[in-house]
């Protein structure tokens, strides 16, 4: 008779811990910033006509490479996922012919993006 109120005691004390382990909001969850943090200042030194080799000199390697075509990159930053505070921002640099042609996404295009490095 002890042993079923035992046994009966831990499986209340279980069942309670299991159900409550399931509500996130009681779970503190640690901030991990994701993907590439770029700051204006890193985009603004980017120009068309550079190569791949000065754009990875310039922002580091790209979060994702678009697997169908090989001339899009892409740079994505996410913190805070899924709270009320949430950051995001993504940059989308295309090449053709493998020089810089465009770049598009949450920063500014550079004032002096249409101007090419000196060759």
């Amino acid at each position: 008779m002890q042993s079923l109120k035992t046994f009966s005691r831990w499986f209340i004390v279980a069942l309670t811990l299991s159900a409550t382990a399931g509500c996130s909001s009681w779970v503190y969850r640690i901030n991990i910033p994701q993907g590439n943090f770029l700051e204006q200042t890193d985009v603004d030194k980017l120009r068309i006509n550079m190569t791949r080799e000065q754009v990875l000199y310039v922002l580091g390697k790209p979060v994702a490479e678009d697997a169908f075509d090989k001339n899009t990159w892409h740079y994505l930053y996410s913190f805070n996922h899924g709270r009320d505070n949430e950051q995001r921002k993504s940059l989308t640099i295309n090449f053709e012919n493998e020089k810089l042609v465009s770049l598009s996404g949450d920063y500014e295009q550079p004032a002096e993006f249409n101007t090419p490095l000196e060759q």
